[in-house]
């Protein structure tokens, strides 16, 4: 099997490089790659490469994320996660290949209390979100086999995420305010790899498991109980930091002024993924302790 992965330096990129190493010959790419073009703004260049490499899987690992920014940059936002996306898809139809790709909770609209569904009604708050949700649209539209995954908070040890955020803050002040009515489940890369890797080989000789996915660890938590959990374990750790557990202090949402809206309610059923893939889906508190102990170690 050959694999052709973009954004290889990224935390789910990262991770996939191993995670798919098993499977057969992975080609990994990003947008400074010298071989091969892996910039995927480069419509004409990834085309090329996808016709000459002629892949079984394509894997898309690059995104643009930075939510407040999109607002002010929907251009490039829309560029990278919808367009590109969609001449990736193009391409995967045309040589017959799978293409992997990874959504956001940001497709919807935040409201209610209960995780949501495959076939729930998206409503994007953001440009960020809407991008997001046009790439879906236009890996559909071209009736290639496709994975989708859409996932939420996700972290890894390498790269910038939640964890290192709430780490440093808590070496640089005695007291932080954190936001507490946003809910969903933090999510390993690692997870996010290795369960990818699963499904490709499950799916790759069943056109019929071609479909949208969410995938998220199992639990739910707010970022003011994400940022406790990280301190706490910190201090149970002996680690010296400014910043107490008490100390951390929850708001609404609506104390922050931000660019582009969030929603409130990130919760993602996985009951499909669950049932199709033959998994089961660890406690978002595994992945964390396993992140932070490592992160924490260096």
């Amino acid at each position: 099997m050959k694999i052709l992965l973009f954004g290889k330096n990224g935390q789910v990129g990262w991770e996939l490089q191993r995670s798919l190493a098993p499977l057969g010959r992975v080609i990994a790419l990003d947008r400074f790659s010298q071989e091969y073009c892996g910039d995927i703004t480069d419509t004409a260049g990834i085309t090329q490469i996808i016709r000459a490499i002629a892949p079984d899987v394509i894997v898309n690992a690059v995104a643009y994320t930075a939510v407040d920014k999109a607002e002010s940059e929907p251009v490039l936002a829309r560029q990278i996660n919808t367009e590109a996306t969609a001449v990736l898809a193009h391409e995967a139809k045309r040589a017959g290949a799978w293409l992997v790709h990874y959504s956001t909770d940001y497709v919807f609209n935040g409201s209610g209390n209960k995780p949501w569904l495959e076939t729930d009604n998206p409503a994007p708050l953001n440009v960020y979100g809407q991008t997001k949700l046009e790439g879906e649209e236009a890996i559909r539209e071209t009736g290639c086999l496709y994975l989708i995954f859409r996932t939420s908070w996700v972290y890894a040890v390498r790269g910038n995420n939640f964890i290192k955020s709430i780490l440093r803050l808590a070496n640089e002040r005695d007291q932080l305010t954190v936001i507490n009515d946003q809910i969903g489940a933090p999510t390993g890369a690692d997870y996010l790899a290795d369960t990818t890797a699963h499904a490709i080989m499950m799916a790759i000789n069943r056109p019929e498991l071609s479909g949208l996915y969410h995938l998220v660890a199992e639990g739910e938590i707010s970022w003011h109980g994400y940022a406790s959990f990280i301190i706490n374990f910190a201090q149970l750790q002996g680690i010296d930091l400014k910043l107490k557990t008490n100390a951390i202090i929850p708001v609404p949402a609506s104390n922050f002024k931000t660019p582009a809206k969030r929603p409130c309610n990130s919760r993602l059923s996985t009951d499909k993924f669950q049932k199709t893939f033959r998994l089961n889906v660890p406690q978002w508190q595994i992945g964390v302790l396993r992140a932070l102990t490592e992160i924490l170690e260096r």
